[in-house]
């Protein structure tokens, strides 16, 4: 269990962006389920602690393209399809951004990163087709011990998101 208190921010960080989730959907008047579970390190290990499909796993990457970063969002069975990605902005060149990189700019961890841009996460947002197919999607929302389980419908009102495939078939 993490105690936070006023001296640690990257503590205090990852607990205001799951709150700021939270007000957003109340706000929006969307449902969702809050679960809270031991720290799960893989797509995998989420889909299990939360008793869903991997399949509906809102799995949320961060990459550098060219030379700003982006939020890219696919199901959680899938893999990124670098190639689609660069075709699309044109890119030279993709990363996945490193753990100091994440750390850095936002206070979260791999695994922690919420699928949200703008105004919960600082980064354009994109989603692949894979979210779309399901009827609900399940997310770590800013820790690895904090998971929203919601509507698909509901998250793509209120994620306001450019969709497009990115993910390999």
């Amino acid at each position: 269990m993490e105690i936070s208190d006023s001296k640690n921010s990257k503590s205090k960080r990852r607990g205001n962006i799951y709150n700021r989730i939270k007000d957003l959907l109340l706000l929006e008047g969307v449902s969702f389920r809050e679960l809270h579970h031991a720290p799960t390190r893989t797509s995998e290990e989420s889909a299990k602690a939360r008793g869903e499909s991997l399949k509906i796993g809102g799995k949320c990457l961060i990459l550098k393209v060219d030379k700003d970063f982006k939020a890219f969002v696919l199901s959680a069975e899938k893999r990124i399809d670098s190639v689609k990605i660069k075709k699309q902005f044109k890119a030279k060149k993709i990363r996945f951004a490193t753990p100091d990189e994440l750390m850095n700019t936002v206070g979260l961890v791999p695994g922690s990163i919420p699928p949200f841009g703008p105004p919960i996460m600082p980064f354009p947002l994109y989603i692949d087709k894979s979210i779309i197919k399901n009827e609900k999607i399940a997310f770590n929302a800013g820790s690895l011990t904090d998971s929203i389980i919601m509507s698909t419908e509901d998250y793509l009102k209120v994620s306001d998101a450019k969709i497009f495939e990115f993910s390999k078939s």
